[in-house]
Parts: C-alpha cells; sequence; structure tokens
C-alpha cells in the first residue's frame, strides 16, 4: 500500500471503537487529557482487536483508529481537554503525506490540532531516522508528541538525545511499588530531573495505589495516569478528580 492511500484507507475486516483513560495533574487534580484506547465494538478487551492486526491492514488500522479517537473527542469530550493517540510508525509511509486523513477529520469535527497528542511506545523496533521525520513533521504541523513506556523499549536515552518530545511517560514498571522501593525512586528522581532540564513534562503511567500518588508527588511528577485515578470508559470521557 502506498501513501496515496492516505485520503481513502481501505475498509477494515473487523470492527472496533476506543475507550479514554484521564491524565491528571497530581498537584491540582485536574484532567490534563485523555488517552485513547483501542477496544472492541462492544467494550471488549484491546487483545480482541489487536490480534486481528496484520500487515496487510495495519496501515488503514493507524488511520482509522485516529479517525476513530478525534470523532469521539469532539462528539464527548470535555471542553479544551487534550486528546492522546497512539500511533505505529511502521505504519506511516511518509509522515505529510499519511496525516492528511487525521487532519481533515479534525478539521470536519472541529476539534483543534494543537489539542491532539501523537504518543508511540518504544516496543515498536523502527528506523530512528524514520521515526524522527515523523516526529519533527508532526511537531511542525501543531501536534504534541510523547514517548510511551520509556525506559522498557528500543529507543530510550539515545532517542531523547536527537529529539525531545513535549511529553514521556514512564513505564508501568519503574512506579510500581516505588512507595516501598528505594531503587525504583532514585530511577525515577533522576529521570524527572533529565526530563525537567530538557523542559520535557513527564507522565507516570500505572499508578495504582494513594501510596504511589504521595511519593510521586513528593518526587514533582507533573502527570499521572493509572487505576488510582480511573479505569479507560468505554466510549466516555469521565469527568474525574483526584484529591489534591
Amino acid at each position: 500500500m502506498t501513501c496515496s492511500a492516505c485520503r481513502t484507507a481501505k475498509d477494515l475486516p473487523f470492527a472496533f471503537s476506543m475507550a479514554f483513560q484521564p491524565i491528571v495533574r497530581p498537584s491540582t487534580g485536574e484532567v490534563f487529557a485523555y488517552e485513547a484506547l483501542v477496544r472492541g465494538p462492544a467494550g471488549e478487551g484491546a487483545a480482541s482487536v489487536l490480534g486481528a492486526v496484520t500487515n496487510e491492514n495495519r496501515y488503514a488500522f493507524d488511520q482509522q483508529c485516529r479517525v476513530k479517537a478525534i470523532e469521539l473527542a469532539a462528539r464527548s469530550a470535555p471542553a479544551a481537554s487534550r486528546l492522546s493517540i497512539n500511533f505505529m510508525p511502521n505504519a506511516v509511509y511518509e509522515p505529510r503525506a499519511c496525516i492528511r486523513l487525521t487532519l481533515e477529520t479534525a478539521q470536519r469535527v472541529g476539534f483543534p490540532v494543537d489539542r491532539i497528542i501523537f504518543e508511540f511506545t518504544e516496543n515498536e523496533e523502527v528506523d530512528t531516522n524514520h521515526l524522527l521525520n515523523i516526529l519533527r513533521t508532526y511537531r511542525s504541523i501543531g501536534f504534541a508528541t510523547a514517548i510511551d513506556d520509556f525506559g522498557a523499549g528500543h529507543a530510550g536515552l539515545n532517542l531523547l538525545a536527537k529529539f525531545q518530545p513535549d511529553i514521556v511517560k514512564l513505564d508501568m514498571d519503574l512506579i510500581r511499588g516505588i512507595d516501598h522501593d528505594r531503587a525504583r525512586r532514585v530511577v525515577v528522581k533522576h529521570t524527572l530531573a533529565m526530563l525537567a532540564e530538557f523542559g520535557i513534562m513527564a507522565i507516570c503511567e500505572g499508578v495504582e495505589t494513594a501510596g504511589e500518588v504521595a511519593v510521586l508527588r513528593d518526587l514533582g511528577v507533573d502527570l499521572i495516569q493509572g487505576y488510582v485515578v480511573a479505569r479507560p470508559a468505554f466510549e466516555s470521557f469521565e469527568a474525574v478528580r483526584l484529591a489534591a
């Protein structure tokens, strides 16, 4: 499939929808953004959808995930909230061509481009130069960019030295049990200091307990996401507030 298909991604042989999980400022308890997470058409888990993604339909799936997330956010998300969308770098052939459908959708439904965050996971091995081209192009258009699962995948510090995204999401394995693990606290503390020096916002993922929240607040974490705040809500945007 070539980039000429950006405007007319083929229909997928399966249906899907999205759930949305809030990302919250622990200092104020306010929602910063909602991450769009793939679900089955009736709210089934992500595995029921991702298991049907192949090399042949990966491009169309990536395109249609963006469309679905933006359409649902435009319909139901709280005013001024941001939308974080995962993308597959290996499903992007040429960034400016492959972003057309996303831009057309945002314009059609009236969702501002500067409220969209594109995040990618380190877990997918990808050519670094190709990834940098995508990230720089997205930034030039006005999207925010984020590295997901930082500390658990292929890119890591080498990528960060070449490109500083707006947001870095620390992998949940670094956060889980941080209130009982000095080593994790040291790693997170110094990672946060490095990100702050770069001017990058940090999101700590997988936060599940009040004890973890307390430690992350003490460390000065910008943003948190996890079950302690809210579980993903199918096709809806929970108006949650974390106790300050």
